[in-house]
């Protein structure tokens, strides 16, 4: 990190503590987050130690790696996800199924839902985030279980 644009004096301490304790945690490797005109990048190595990456955001944002499609052989068999729309994960976090430990799952293949119905529960940083039902639907598939670490953009279930 450099001073030589003053961003570095805003940089919240304790937030980088808890995006750290977030990586222990969920056995992550990097979080970024972007608050008040800041990108706060935290990435750990092989090795265990972190480092921190305060990225103004007033700059374009990076080009999208390009990243391989995996091979053939190792694509799942079964339904495409294209028969209907993916609902990613909009954050960070472990995904909960269900609102409480033995509760019934919010939904299940099959499930018919309405548009803003919670589908699943996102815990990022100790507070439960529900993830909404972009519209109406049927539930095809859901492609995470119970207590899984997700990443941002990581697809979630499937909506016809």
């Amino acid at each position: 990190m450099s001073k030589d644009n003053g961003q570095e004096d805003s940089i919240d301490i304790e937030l980088v503590r808890q995006l750290a304790d977030l990586l222990t945690d969920t056995g992550l490797t990097e979080i970024e987050i972007e608050r008040g005109g800041m990108r706060i990048r935290v990435a750990r190595s092989l090795s265990g130690g972190a480092y921190v990456e305060s990225i103004p955001t007033l700059q374009a944002p990076p080009a999208p790696a390009l990243i391989a499609p995996p091979s053939a052989a190792a694509a799942p068999s079964g339904p495409a996800h294209a028969a209907g729309e993916t609902v990613k994960s909009p954050m960070v976090g472990t995904v909960y199924l269900q609102t409480n430990p033995g509760a019934p799952r919010l939904v299940k293949p099959g499930d018919r839902v309405t548009a803003g119905q919670t589908l699943l529960i996102i815990e990022a940083m100790k507070t439960m985030n529900p993830v909404p039902a972009p519209r109406a639907g049927v539930v095809l598939e859901i492609l995470v279980d119970d207590e899984q670490p997700v990443e941002f953009g990581e697809p979630l279930l499937v909506l016809e």
